[in-house]
């Protein structure tokens, strides 16, 4: 009788950190980041306990989301969560373009780093759409100058110029930067594993002595392998998401992702009861506020073609059928792949992406490509943004009156003037620096509309039937039921 062949033992490797995103990305996949404060705070100790490297707090969509629907300050947000968190804060910026779609001049960057330092941030995450990583200097710059340590991002793509050699070079610009850690960054999910094998180890040698970290979205549903091969490759960090916020257009589940780290012989610092906790609050969360959990993606070959965004096609969707016109999905799909290949293979991600399917809904309903180009989409085309991967196709600058001898070289942030000087004459000598920066953002409309928070926000130390009390009383939490740190509780109205 044959012996019972035993799997060979997992190779021991070096430990993995993980990065927690379920309180800025996670939501904004899969609830268009509608998550509130008060919604938050009652499981930050265990999140705090799950043995996470940094916790992601704030993005873009994040602090813009704050102030234009939920009517709460973003400012607010960060020192609420900083100051119940032992476990280091990371905010996410646009390099120029911060929070919003518009370009910001150098001071109002070096200001914004100012203010997430003095709120708490111990960690700067930065990245520009186009990979033109001028745009990420002023950020760099300022966040270490407030003593923070900076994670800058490299975005992923497929295209014919988006080659080994194109990310090894975005790497060595920002280890020359001298980023702290240096991320890829893949918002559509275009990363697969086979791609990844290849891919990876190139970019944690271009790297150096640089710790490196990966952030990947789910839509191909084979993401978990794609977290593999980063930690077959060396990768440091990794971001992951609570289970019921992760998968579909989110990223992977913290849960999936420390298991295969385990078969591969990494270790971590993981937490499982914390994470357990945390798990089944966000559960909770998700049924009694009837948001979406995540769900495993089916693999779409069209995604690689057009590369738009999960939550995005989402949108669209529904925009489409308010207009009558959800029969014209399929064409706008494909004819985003052809725009996205006359602009020069732009990253498909805020703003750029927007832009994008912008010219290809128009292309469609108007039945005439590049009839009307929006100004957006024309400023992008002519280097306004940043350098671009490749030079937009001829019928495209035709089209736009384009010269191309007459591209943008020169950095983006260079070409604005300062911009706190007129804030200040505008708004008086006594407006604080965040109300301050708020108006340069925002209308003052949308200032003046925020509201405080609530002022019995739970804290580490609020015992149980405090917080019990607390949840029972919410209004934009909710009541139902819910297991939290091993207990069956029920609330009431």
């Amino acid at each position: 009788m044959p012996a019972t062949l035993k799997p060979a033992p997992a190779r021991k490797r070096g430990p993995v950190e993980f990065i927690d995103v379920t309180l800025r990305d996670a939501h904004q996949c899969l609830w268009s980041t509608r998550m509130t404060t008060a919604m938050m705070t009652p499981i930050l100790p265990a999140i705090d306990r799950s043995g996470y490297a940094f916790i992601n707090i704030l993005g873009g969509a994040v602090f813009d989301v704050c102030v234009r629907y939920l009517r709460e300050n973003p400012w607010a947000r960060i020192a609420a969560l900083t100051g119940r968190l032992a476990t280091p804060c990371d905010a996410l910026t646009r390099g120029q373009s911060l929070y919003t779609f518009e370009l910001f001049p150098d001071d109002i960057v070096e200001l914004n780093m100012q203010r997430l330092a003095a709120h708490g941030i111990r960690r700067a995450t930065v990245y520009d759409a186009l990979n033109d990583n001028r745009n990420v200097e002023s950020s760099i710059r300022a966040a270490h100058a407030c003593g923070m340590t900076v994670n800058a991002m490299v975005v992923y793509n497929v295209s014919p110029v988006h080659d080994d050699a194109y990310f090894a070079a975005r790497v060595k610009e920002l280890v020359a930067l001298r980023a702290d850690t240096i991320s890829l960054k893949d918002p559509s999910g275009l990363l697969l594993p086979e791609r990844a094998a290849t891919l990876l180890p190139v970019f944690r040698k271009a790297a150096g002595r640089v710790p490196v970290e990966l952030h990947s979205h789910c839509q191909s549903g084979r993401t978990v392998d794609v977290y593999a091969h980063a930690i077959e490759a060396g990768f440091n960090y990794l971001q992951t998401a609570s289970t019921p916020l992760a998968n579909g257009p989110s990223l992977p589940s913290v849960d999936d992702v420390s298991k295969r780290a385990a078969k591969l012989g990494a270790s971590h610092r993981l937490d499982p009861g914390a994470l357990l906790e945390a798990r089944e609050w966000f559960h909770w969360l998700c049924k009694r506020e009837d948001k979406p959990m995540g769900r495993l993606a089916k693999f779409d070959p069209a995604q690689w073609r057009h590369q738009i965004p999960g939550g995005m096609i989402s949108n669209l969707h529904a925009q489409l059928a308010a207009m009558g016109l959800s029969d014209k999905l399929p064409e706008i799909l494909e004819e985003t792949a052809v725009v996205r290949e006359d602009l020069g293979y732009p990253i498909l991600v805020s703003p750029f992406a927007q832009y994008i399917v912008t010219q290809a809904v128009l292309n469609v309903v108007q039945g005439e490509r590049y009839r009307t180009i929006p100004d957006e989409v024309k400023k992008y085309a002519s280097g306004a943004y940043g350098r671009l991967a490749a030079r937009p196709s001829d019928r495209f600058l035709e089209r736009a009156n384009i010269d191309p001898g007459a591209l943008a070289r020169q950095r983006a942030g260079a070409r604005l003037e300062p911009g706190l000087p007129r804030l200040r004459r505008a708004l008086g000598p006594h407006v604080d620096d965040d109300t301050l920066l708020l108006h340069a953002f925002y209308p003052q409309e949308m200032v003046a509309a925020i509201e405080p928070l609530p002022a019995d926000l739970p804290d580490r130390t609020t015992p149980l039937h405090e917080l019990v009390r607390y949840l029972s009383t919410r209004r934009d939490i909710g009541f139902g039921r819910i297991c939290f740190a091993g207990t069956e509780m029920t609330f009431s109205s």
